[in-house]
């Protein structure tokens, strides 16, 4: 587990205006927000409780302790969170055995971000067996590193994994822009001091300062992202 993350750094930063991209998994580069409520709601209907449409909204995007730990107060499931922590992961592992499906844009812009050797990283609250899943969709290669949710002590909303990766690519976090589906994950990236696109999948996510809100990732691509920091840029 990380027990050290990197403070913001508040100096005035050099080189390239846009020296990494940082992107969310689970419903910003692949469909996969759907399987999830897909498994918890199997999940929950064998242990005999019904969940609620409007809980979608609230374990979106959150790390798997948080949502579990909502879902087993809500409906007052007698499991303990370890033991449903497992089978979640375990019950998603095996539905996304066969691949995944990406978003709108999604390998496009993996694709472009190479091109042009930008820094890039993949930054999930999932578990580490599950990221490691989702990368034969969508290439390992196309990212210099990723982090997991549960290699951390805290994840989003937190700002602890932006920062870590952007820590590890040498990077100034003021100098990342971040593409992000909840408002969890657009918390913890807007905490680190990042620039965030925002491309709501489930939940709306509102507009604010320092903060684009986009419809789909076929909005966006390297140019867009580097019109977020202004100053010198990769060449396009």
């Amino acid at each position: 587990m990380t027990s050290s993350i990197p403070a913001v750094d508040s100096r005035q930063p050099t080189g390239p205006a846009l020296q990494a991209v940082l992107l969310d998994m689970d419903g910003t580069l692949v469909d996969t927000e759907g399987f999830w409520w897909e498994v918890e709601v199997a999940v929950f209907a064998e242990l005999g409780h019904q969940l609620l449409e409007e809980y979608r909204e609230v374990v979106v995007g959150g790390p798997m302790t948080r949502s579990a730990s909502f879902l087993i107060k809500a409906t007052g499931a007698r499991i303990a969170l370890a033991e449903l922590t497992v089978l979640l992961n375990t019950r998603f592992a095996e539905m996304i055995g066969g691949g995944v499906p990406l978003m709108p844009g999604a390998r496009r812009l993996l694709a472009e971000l190479a091109a042009h050797s930008v820094p890039t990283a993949l930054v999930s609250a999932s578990h580490r067996q599950i990221i490691d899943r989702v990368l034969h969709t969508l290439g390992p290669e196309h990212f210099a590193l990723t982090v997991a949710g549960d290699e951390l002590t805290r994840t989003k909303p937190h700002p602890d994994p932006y920062l870590l990766a952007a820590a590890r690519l040498g990077a100034d976090p003021a100098r990342c822009a971040v593409v992000e589906d909840t408002l969890t994950g657009v918390t913890a990236a807007e905490a680190a001091g990042c620039r965030v696109v925002a491309v709501p999948s489930v939940a709306p996510i509102p507009p604010a300062a320092g903060r684009t809100v986009v419809g789909s990732l076929e909005e966006v691509d390297l140019s867009f992202l580097q019109r977020l920091i202004p100053g010198p840029n990769y060449g396009v």
